[in-house]
């Protein structure tokens, strides 16, 4: 038996050469396992191996226990060979989508017998981001450039205070104070855990604003528009508060309730009546919706490979006031064709109940992050439709910047990667009441090509030029969206 132990044990040293020698090549967020012939014979071995100990080094702000919540491992686990190798890559590959970390190194750090210990080493990002705030009041970069020019009348300014990871538990802070052509305040606070168990969480916030600029109804596919540059014109109030639940680590679960107060000119009413419900010129409404997220993604800022869906449903309003029911359902799978290439599609679809929905509620594609390429200068309201997105990659450029920080004796890596691909985008959105438009109630196609640019703190620049089935075409600029 000593002599079986001191055969595992030699085996296993050499392992632990070829695991830190893995993982120091294993930098960037998209790096694939391989496994070398001395750890091909292991794997062939039928001994399972004991985690003893996890010790965790470079965590200067994050607690140890946050750490441990993402790992797919304790102590007392048992893994062959093959299953411990494949436990430290999805290990690595779960901290990194915490968003908490630059780099995140997990090796063999000694081995006892059939007992081993793991270490994890990390090295942390900034987390403190107080940025001057300059944005157009547009709903899009694109359309303000292009139908704009640029006009810098248009422009909100103030402070953003994005603050992660304040108390070393991976919780968020956001504070926006924004004057100009619109004037905003806004506070949120995201704790994802507030029990001993680490499953409960809780996410509060709210925002108070005016603005000089409504869209008061759409004409020819695009946002019908009254301003006042002197006055506000609209004002509005919102709360919400919500309680996360994540019992394993890819599946989170959202329950909230918010509150909306909103008030318009009676202008606004004058040139559409039906912007509230029956001529309302201010609402007030609670909302209950849950949404459930799953990710199983090998980086979830830019994945290529892995699944991720995300599903929600919500009530707005108690009364004839406002009443509508939502549904709204997202995925997103990612296979690797091979060694640098990746298919990627997308979905989204939604549906409001019932149909008869006042102006206010029938916004949809064109709005936020839900969108069809090629369509970017033109909105199409509705009460349900989706969109499917096919997206071919190739990873042109992957680069590492390295800087010696000699205050800390580290070197800091910063990670460069260029990416070309083709894209295909199919939708249709369907209103019962489309006015003077001609988007909604019929398919929707478009195409195009493009560049994405991924650098450090997931920073991701897509630059695409896209043709649409109305013989248009441009090129535009988007920052990532997962879905």
């Amino acid at each position: 038996m000593k002599l079986q132990n001191a055969k595992y044990s030699l085996w296993l040293i050499i392992l632990l050469l070829n695991c830190r020698l893995v993982s120091a090549q294993i930098t960037d967020h998209n790096a694939s396992s391989f496994v070398t012939r001395d750890e091909k014979l292991l794997t062939e071995l039928p001994t399972q191996f004991i985690v003893r100990n996890i010790f965790i080094i470079g965590n200067k702000k994050t607690k140890p226990f946050i750490i441990l919540r993402e790992l797919p491992f304790k102590p007392g686990y048992k893994y062959n060979l093959d299953g411990l190798v494949k436990q430290f890559e999805l290990a690595r590959q779960q901290l990194m989508n915490t968003t908490l970390f630059h780099e995140v190194v997990v090796s063999l750090k000694s081995i006892e017998g059939y007992n081993v210990d793991v270490e994890v080493k990390v090295r942390e990002r900034w987390y403190i981001f107080p940025f001057p705030y300059v944005k157009a009041v547009y709903r899009d970069l694109n359309q303000w450039l292009a139908e704009e020019k640029g006009n810098l009348n248009k422009i909100n300014y103030g402070l953003k205070l994005t603050y992660n990871n304040v108390t070393g538990e991976n919780d968020k802070l956001r504070v926006w104070l924004v004057d100009g052509y619109s004037r905003n305040i806004s506070f949120d606070y995201d704790r994802i855990y507030i029990d001993k168990a680490l499953k409960w969480g809780m996410d509060i916030g709210f925002s108070i604003g005016k603005t000089r600029e409504i869209n008061y109804n759409t004409a020819g596919d695009k946002q019908l528009l009254f301003r006042d540059n002197n006055n506000f014109i609209r004002d509005y109030v919102f709360a919400k508060a919500e309680i996360t639940y994540r019992r394993a680590i890819k599946a989170r679960h959202r329950f909230g309730i918010s509150y909306t107060s909103e008030n318009v000119r009676d202008t606004v009413l004058a040139l559409n009546p039906n912007y509230f419900t029956a001529g309302r010129h201010k609402i007030s409404f609670p909302e209950f919706y849950y949404t459930m997220t799953y990710f199983d993604v090998d980086y979830i800022p830019y994945p290529t490979q892995g699944y991720g869906a995300e599903f929600s449903f919500s009530k707005k309003g108690i009364n004839e006031t406002v009443n509508a029911w939502q549904f709204t359902l997202r995925g997103s799978a990612n296979w690797h064709l091979s060694a640098r290439n990746y298919l990627n599609l997308r979905s989204f679809f939604t549906i409001k109940l019932p149909f008869k929905q006042p102006y206010y509620n029938q916004r949809l594609l064109g709005y936020g992050d839900v969108f069809m390429q090629g369509y970017e200068y033109y909105v199409v309201d509705g009460v349900a439709g989706g969109y499917m997105k096919a997206t071919v990659t190739r990873e042109l450029f992957n680069l590492k910047k390295e800087y010696y920080r000699k205050k800390k004796n580290e070197y800091i890596h910063i990670p460069f990667r260029i990416f070309a691909k083709v894209y295909c985008n199919a939708g249709y959105i369907h209103n019962p009441r489309p006015g003077d438009n001609s988007l909604n109630n019929r398919m929707l196609y478009s195409a195009g090509l493009g560049i994405d640019v991924l650098t450090i703190y997931d920073f991701t620049l897509k630059l695409e030029w896209s043709f649409n089935q109305l013989g248009q075409n441009g090129v535009f600029l988007h920052r990532t969206s997962y879905f």
